[in-house]
């Protein structure tokens, strides 16, 4: 290592975004610039999504655009809808961080961007009939026809679960409600309105007219994505984050055990086209996990770039 600064390269080039901001003021003049970037990366990796499409003046325009598409909208009008337009760009960074996550060795947070990957894998299958990526400002009438039980607490015949069912009646309304009470439903209940729709078209047992909005061929379909989904989140990779005997946080589990609770949850899936994705050999460290989530969204679902392109550009600042 010739010099600080190469040091901090070849930390950039590791995604190690804080320690580039933390150590860079002690290296480099004017390194304002550099720890914004920094910042930006930082959060993107955290998958820190309230805060990661703030503006930074400092970052690129066409790296801050990118951002943007992975994140939710803080008030019930703001445009352009990010994250509830299309969820494809958000999976496919989620991709890129368990990728990055996973040549770091930092099993912890990559097993709890996996438990994110599954909590909105059913939108992800929905977002093909609904021409959003369930937007509550957008839902069609159809969720709340005559005879509909989606989102009426208390009703005995509904498959949901109670929370399911509070979920589902407030975001009927939220889009109403002021930035204040948007951003708690996000926080609480979206995850769940996501599983209880999974399960109106893929699992319930007394359906009721709330997915009759969409034509049978397609919903077929949804319901092959939408159990796959369901079933993905209850694999043993995913179970991982819940595997610890106190509590999230501690047990992690070492890259041998990953990597057996992802061929364990690969055979589970396989037991449809759609699941079968999930065998294939694609290149990614988990491999199969983009082909799978490519075959639940109908669309290709590659890794993102956009750390990539963030540490090309650190790179670049730290070489001036």
């Amino acid at each position: 290592m010739e010099s600080a600064r190469d040091l901090l390269v070849s930390l950039a080039r590791r995604y190690a975004f804080s320690d580039v901001g933390a150590l860079a003021p002690d290296v480099v003049e004017r390194a304002d610039e550099i720890e914004a970037v920094c910042e930006f990366g930082q959060r993107l990796l955290s998958l820190d999504a309230e805060d990661f499409a703030a503006e930074a003046r400092a970052v690129p325009p066409d790296l801050r655009r990118r951002a943007r598409t992975c994140t939710m909208p803080q008030t019930p009008r703001e445009q352009p809808r990010g994250a509830l337009e299309s969820l494809r760009p958000a999976y496919a960074l989620l991709l890129e961080v368990i990728a990055i996550r996973w040549h770091r060795r930092e099993l912890s947070p990559m097993v709890a961007a996996l438990h994110i990957a599954s909590e909105y894998l059913p939108l992800l299958a929905f977002e093909p009939v609904l021409g959003n990526a369930g937007d509550p400002a957008r839902w069609p009438p159809g969720l709340a026809a005559p005879g509909s039980r989606f989102g009426v607490i208390g009703e005995r015949e509904c498959d949901h679960t109670k929370a399911e069912q509070s979920a589902a009646n407030r975001t009927l309304r939220v889009a109403g409600e002021p930035g204040e009470g948007w951003r708690a439903y996000f926080d609480r209940q979206h995850s769940q309105v996501a599983g209880a729709l999974a399960t109106c078209v893929a699992t319930c047992r007394t359906p009721c007219p709330a997915m009759d909005w969409i034509e049978p061929a397609p919903r077929e379909h949804l319901s092959v994505r939408a159990r796959v989904a369901l079933t993905f989140a209850d694999t043993p990779l995913v179970r991982l984050r819940h595997a610890a005997p106190v509590g999230h946080g501690f047990g992690v589990p070492s890259p041998e055990e990953v990597l057996d609770a992802w061929e364990r949850s690969r055979t589970i899936l396989a037991k449809n086209e759609i699941g079968n994705a999930a065998t294939k050999d694609d290149g990614f460290p988990l491999a199969g996990l983009p082909s799978l989530f490519s075959a639940i969204a109908t669309a290709p679902t590659a890794p993102s770039t956009l750390l990539e392109d963030i540490s090309t550009h650190l790179v670049r600042l730290l070489r001036v």
